[in-house]
Formats: structure tokens, sequence, C-alpha cells
């Protein structure tokens, strides 16, 4: 399987997933059709099915106007409004998209939204707004305690998965992950590794569960450092990861 990334409106990443000897291509989360639409004509792809991460403008503003060039089924999570929905999905361990494509893990990780969910094709992980390179996302419809839930059960996964996310945030991710932990070699390593990438003007996607266990805070909530600085954002104690999750949540809306 080949991974196409279609920068879109401000910092986001539409992915394509084309089948291997094939121009079948799966799209994951298009917030705007027009790169999308030039992109596929510039490739000669065909498209197979859209599949929605959640609800939030910029994932789902091109699905109406895209199914106008190109009909297909459109699979988003049952508990988000998605637009033009045909297959609601929610946790399960496999499910057949296409014919010419391995199948796929649906996990659910509410949270960011309330429904959100992920696609894992074998080692390729595709998360939409709940885990960042370096960071995760806002509460925007979720809890904290399901938006900790959901990087738990990310952050066990084979420690060679790759993350695919919806937004190039990884170097203003760093920024906040090098204050919480500033003696942490591995994010200021990253730091150098990813302006360099950007400055070639690449994406710095896709990480990896391995390299964010090492360098995002919200992964790392039961360690030494990230608990001391947390605690000194709250200006108390912090008795649980959970308490020191919420207090980095805050701390980088914030930031």
């Amino acid at each position: 399987m080949k991974i196409h990334a279609i920068p879109a409106l401000k910092d986001n990443y539409i992915w394509l997933l084309q089948a291997e000897n094939s121009a079948r291509t799966l799209i994951i989360d298009p917030g705007d059709e027009k790169p999308l639409i030039q992109y596929l004509k510039q490739q000669q792809l065909e498209p197979a099915a859209i599949l929605i991460t959640h609800q939030h403008y910029d994932h789902v503003d091109g699905i109406r106007p895209f199914l106008k060039y190109c009909s297909v089924p459109v699979y988003g999570p049952k508990n988000d409004l998605i637009p033009a929905i045909t297959h609601p999905l929610s946790g399960m361990d496999k499910l057949l998209i296409d014919s010419e494509f391995s199948p796929v893990s649906i996990i659910d990780i509410p949270g960011h939204t309330s429904g959100h969910i992920a696609y894992q094709f074998a080692e390729n992980l595709f998360c939409g707004d709940t885990l960042f390179a370096s960071g995760c996302g806002r509460l925007l419809g979720g809890t904290a305690e399901q938006l900790f839930d959901s990087l738990t059960k990310l952050s066990l996964l084979p420690s060679g998965t790759k993350i695919y996310c919806g937004h190039e945030y990884t170097q203003a991710n760093l920024r906040f992950a090098s204050v919480v932990e500033p003696n942490n070699t591995q994010i200021q390593q990253r730091i150098i590794e990813v302006a360099a990438i950007r400055k070639q003007g690449k994406m710095s996607l896709p990480s990896t569960i391995e390299l964010e266990l090492a360098c995002n805070p919200f992964l790392r909530c039961d360690q030494i450092d990230v608990i001391t600085a947390a605690q000194q954002f709250a200006g108390g104690t912090l008795s649980s990861p959970l308490q020191v999750f919420k207090a980095l949540r805050l701390w980088k809306d914030t930031f």
C-alpha cells in the first residue's frame, strides 16, 4: 500500500491509501475537495471510499462537493455527525472496505470529539486529531478521561506503528514538550531533525509509537519530570497520571 499526503487548508493533511499495483484509493478526512480532486486527476487515481475520523469541518467539508465529482461510500464514526455517511462505524476487530485493500481495524478513541475513531491498516495508524506528533487534540466534545484512555490505548500498539495524524503541528508541539521536559535529549534531537525536514518543505510525519513514548508529554504522565512540571503549573500535588494529563492539557491550551 502506498500512502500519499495532500496538504489542505492551513495545516491539514488529507491521506490517500493506494492499493498495491492498482489505482484504487481510499481517502481519509477530505476537509477540502479542491486539492484532493486535482491530485487524483494528476496521479490518475481511482477513488474507492472516503474514511472519516471525526466530525470537525476541516476533516469533512470536502465530502459533499467530492461526491458530486465521484460517488463513493462514506465510512465514519457513528457517534459523530458526518455528512453523507453511508457506513457508520464503531470499534471492531477487522473490516474489509475494498477487496484490493487488507482489512482495517476500527479503534474507538473518543476525547477530542465524543465519537472519534482511528483506522489501522497493518502498521499504519490514521488517528485524526487524537494523537499528534508530540501532542494530542484539544477537548472539543469529549472528556479528559476519554482522551487519556484513548491515548493510553494507542500507546499500547506495537512500537513500530506509524502515526499519520491530521495536522502538521509537530514543531509547535515539540516547543511545548521541551518546556515540560527540558532535560529530555530525545525531544531536543527531534526538534533539530524536524526543523531540518520542515526547512526543506517536507512533512514531519509519520511519527511512530516508539517516538511518541519518548517525546510526547501526554504519553509520559507517569514520568517524574513530567509530573513535576505539571504540578508546578497546577500549583499543587497531582496524585495520578490522569490528573497530570488534565494539567498538561490545560497548560497546552494556553501555551
